[in-house]
């Protein structure tokens, strides 16, 4: 039955009928739980609390079908501006984007163009952006651009790995001459067992084998996940291997697990969260609630409420 419930919830999240409609509701629907608002001044002030709190922030400007060159253009004037926002706010936070937001599906070049516009403003200010990961058919292109804007811009970018895809390891060890800061997640999309480990267990032990090995070669490792056994083996690796709690961070998203995220902080690890933003909020709303069907009941009260 959850099975059923989270296909149909992934279904959703890429319906274009519902997308529409949802946004008639707003983020009354119990969007708020998982995303920090609309605006990025309701995101700035999303991060804000955490910095008070002893955390930082990730920014994602959220976007679903991107499919003009004028939309994708839009897209990154909304990430330039999420730039110097963070810099005019002076908090601790840095930026995440998605190629496809900025074009890569139909404009590789522009969406090349995009992004050295948006690393170089980010370099400008002495923060950072990371290219996030999505589905294997946009892997290697995401893997090709951080190679590039870092021959360019040095530590300004990151990039994300996923542990369920077999090439990560040989991916993670192609990319060490770079020094990366690398953010390792399990990996959420749906992928055929051709390129991706089909059983929980072998991705849960990639996962790890991936952090140590970034760690052991003195790379900056962002540990992003909820998972306590793999945030307990990722501490237990850095104390036995006398690796400074400045090597690494963890990272888990807006509204999910806030009081782990604050015992974290108080224990002295830095925490970071990523907190997404924006008027299209519906499809990564549904992916969360995809994760934890059980979710779905909190939405229903939210609607109830309003």
């Amino acid at each position: 039955m959850e099975r059923l419930m989270r296909n149909m919830l992934l279904y959703l999240s890429r319906n274009r009928l519902a997308h529409r409609t949802a946004k008639r509701f707003g983020l009354r629907l119990g969007a708020s739980r998982f995303v920090a608002g609309v605006t990025v001044s309701e995101a700035i002030w999303a991060v804000t609390g955490l910095n008070e709190a002893g955390m930082e922030g990730t920014l994602d400007h959220l976007g679903e079908f991107v499919e003009t060159k004028e939309a994708a253009a839009e897209a990154a004037e909304a990430c330039l501006h999420t730039l110097d926002e963070i810099a005019k706010a002076g908090i601790s936070c840095n930026l995440s984007v998605k190629l496809t937001q900025l074009g890569l599906d139909f404009s590789a070049g522009d969406c090349r163009s995009h992004m050295r516009r948006i690393v170089g403003r980010a370099a400008e200010y002495g923060s950072f952006v990371r290219i996030d990961m999505e589905d294997y058919a946009h892997n290697e292109p995401a893997i090709e651009l951080f190679q590039s804007l870092h021959n360019e811009f040095g530590g300004a970018v990151g990039l994300v790995l996923q542990a369920y895809l077999y090439k990560s390891e040989a991916d993670l060890d192609r990319l060490a001459e770079y020094a990366p800061n690398v953010r390792l997640v399990k990996g959420a999309y749906k992928e055929p067992a051709e390129v991706a480990f089909p059983d929980k267990s072998d991705v849960d032990r990639n996962f790890i084998r991936l952090i140590e090995k970034q760690l052991r070669n003195g790379h900056y490792a962002a540990v992003a996940t909820h998972d306590d056994r793999i945030i307990d083996s990722v501490i237990r690796f850095a104390e036995e291997n006398g690796i400074p709690r400045s090597g690494f961070e963890f990272q888990m998203l807006y509204g999910i697990r806030p009081q782990r995220q604050r015992e974290l902080a108080g224990l002295g690890y830095k925490m970071r969260v990523y907190v997404p933003f924006g008027r299209d909020w519906y499809g990564y709303f549904m992916r969360r609630l995809a994760e934890r069907p059980a979710n779905v009941r909190f939405v229903l009260k939210s609607m109830f409420k309003s």
